[in-house]
């Protein structure tokens, strides 16, 4: 092994393996800074040096261990290579970290890892160059993370979000951070070095999905390798589900073993002991425990197969669910006559799909539209939905929907968290979330990070009638049922991220630079501003702008400093904007659902 260190403004450009920085047995090294943790040196067993981190996450969102060289390091030239370093865990409990890489540029790349509670070292690589690195998420495979391309016993760490491909000319910082954990950690790290990755084998994503859905390579506590083990699981859980629901429950889920309150027949909020909380229909305090996506929509996969796309029925302008949250759209056999492979990578994934005419192919269907992947469309197919029919029979969806009911009570949840099939709605023995989504041709803002689509500009009168569309769909699914806790409508819209101005402000500076005439929002904006500033001038002074009149902000303004007066502008238009998207959705819900708790959008 080479213990050689990369200089930080040295250009590399061949390596066998490289040492990022050495340790020594008398002080931390000056590349590593700490953020809610504390750091010592340590020995390992090998009688090398290593620090050891503990991270006081019970008490900290966010904790980081950060490797930050005295200038940047330039790995451009570098052939294709990974970011590597071992780490034990010395807590009774795994650790989930992020592998945040950072440039100059402003890029990142990140990753995840799972270390497990083990004494026992592992190394865990991040792939930053490679021939199989490829879009902005692993478009060419339809995986959101590619299992490593290449044979390695070292841990790959799974792809997560930013610039899969970053400039590697200027790389600033290597983040290793525990987010959202209830829990303190203490981890052994050490050996941190760049190493080259062997050649790319090329089967490496054929046959990796066996005939169950799960992944063929590899083995683990459950999986199933045969129809007669999942008949036994059948069994045994079926058998253990007789024990019933918690005890200290109401009708409804709530606690019976503390104070009752009003009942109304529906879910509320009140106050109590100076705390919001919520009261069932029965007047019991309500914490509200789920698990979302309980429903067969969503459990699809591409196949890698198409058709003839004028044999498929297309979207309706008037449809009020988005496409991935459809069960299954079905498809004619003319449609299925025309099948054709779209996706050689993605169809060589499946070590198994049935044919057209066995039993299970009734679990095939089709997506119109997807939001990244392999082929822009094309034929799914549904290994969950195929294994409830492997395990219950030819009844296979009614026996699905009890059982998963006497799940949520037997394990102590409280309700079906959002998205759940409407065909719950009815159960009666747990509460449930109703959803819905405006869909429409009205007009959109942009955040500067839309990550799953545009923002709907709630100016548009368009806006307000698919909302009501929307709501009275939401109406007819729930029946006024006491069952139903509260509506959520609309999902993750992207608003925008916090930790810079064009982030956290994206909806309005980006909408200021937009001509009024075209957006509804900006229009509304360019009132708000003329009615606080009247004239130019006054704007201008304000701002340290030199705009000749108001008609050339109307028309679209770009390129602003973002001075404090600005900021606070930014501020005003933004709840300016939230306020008419929130408005307009709140009357829809209580002129038509006057019982129900309207729950909001779920912000991403």
């Amino acid at each position: 092994m080479s213990t050689s260190i990369i200089e930080p403004t040295q250009r590399v450009s061949s390596l066998k393996e490289k040492r990022l920085f050495n340790f020594n047995c008398e002080s931390l090294p000056n590349e590593l800074t700490f953020l809610h943790t504390d750091a010592f040196i340590t020995q390992t067993s090998d009688e090398k040096y290593a620090v050891k981190i503990v991270s006081h996450a019970k008490d900290n969102f966010y904790t980081a261990t950060n490797i930050e060289p005295a200038a940047p390091w330039d790995w451009s030239q570098l052939p294709n290579f990974s970011f590597a370093f071992d780490a034990s865990n010395r807590t009774s409990h795994s650790t989930q970290v992020f592998i945040n890489i950072f440039n100059t540029q402003g890029e990142m790349h990140s990753r995840s890892i799972t270390i497990p509670a083990c004494r026992n070292a592992r190394t865990y690589i991040t792939e930053l160059k490679g021939d199989c690195l490829k879009g902005k998420t692993n478009h060419y495979s339809g995986l959101r993370s590619n299992p490593a391309p290449f044979d390695t016993p070292y841990e790959y760490a799974t792809w997560m979000w930013g610039s899969i491909n970053m400039n590697l000319s200027s790389i600033c910082k290597i983040e290793l951070s525990i987010h959202g954990s209830l829990l303190d950690h203490e981890l052994i790290l050490s050996n941190f070095r760049l190493i080259m990755s062997p050649s790319v084998n090329p089967d490496y994503l054929t046959g990796i999905i066996d005939k169950f859905g799960q992944n063929a390579n590899v083995d683990y506590v459950q999986k199933i390798h045969s129809e007669s083990e999942l008949l036994t699981l059948r069994d045994n859980e079926l058998e253990a589900l007789k024990e019933g629901k918690m005890p200290q429950r109401s009708t409804f889920s709530g606690y019976t073993g503390d104070q009752r309150y009003e009942a109304t027949g529906y879910f509320r909020t009140q106050k109590v002991a100076g705390k919001w909380s919520l009261i069932d229909p029965e007047g019991y305090p309500y914490f509200a425990t789920g698990i979302d996506i309980i429903r067969l929509a969503n459990a699809y996969t591409m196949t890698g197969i198409d058709y003839d796309h004028s044999k498929i029925d297309q979207r309706q302008a008037d449809d009020l669910t988005p496409e991935d949250s459809i069960e299954k759209v079905t498809v004619s056999t003319a449609a299925k006559e025309t099948a054709f492979t779209a996706s050689d990578v993605r169809r060589n994934c499946f070590a198994w799909l049935p044919s057209y005419d066995e039993p299970l192919a009734e679990h095939y269907g089709y997506m119109r539209e997807l939001w990244e992947g392999p082929t822009a469309q094309g034929e799914t197919f549904s290994f969950y939905a195929a294994n409830l029919q492997r395990k219950y029979g030819e009844n296979y969806r009614q026996t699905w929907s009890e059982v998963t009911i006497d799940r949520m009570l037997n394990w102590g949840f409280t309700c079906l968290g959002n998205w759940a099939a409407p065909e719950f709605y009815r159960n009666e023995k747990i509460p449930f979330f109703a959803n819905g989504w405006i869909i429409g041709d009205f007009k959109t803002v942009s955040s500067g990070d839309d990550f799953w689509t545009a923002l709907p500009d709630p100016f548009d009168p368009e806006f307000e009638q698919r909302a009501i569309a929307t709501v009275k769909q939401v109406k007819a699914e729930i029946m006024d049922s006491p069952w139903c806790v509260g509506i959520f409508i609309d999902n993750e819209k992207s608003w925008g991220r916090m930790g810079t101005i064009e982030g956290q402000y994206g909806i309005p500076i980006h909408t200021l630079s937009r001509n009024a005439e075209e957006s509804p929002t900006k229009a509304v904006f360019m009132t708000v501003l003329q009615g606080k500033y009247h004239t130019i001038e006054a704007l201008n002074q304000s701002w340290s702008t030199n705009f000749d009149c108001w008609q050339t902000v109307e028309q679209g303004i770009k390129g602003l400093d973002h001075n404090q007066a600005q900021l606070d502008d930014y501020a005003l238009l933004l709840e300016t904007y939230a306020s008419e998207y929130f408005r307009i959705v709140a009357k829809a819900v209580k002129s038509e659902l006057p019982n129900h708790l309207y729950l909001g959008a779920r912000f991403a």
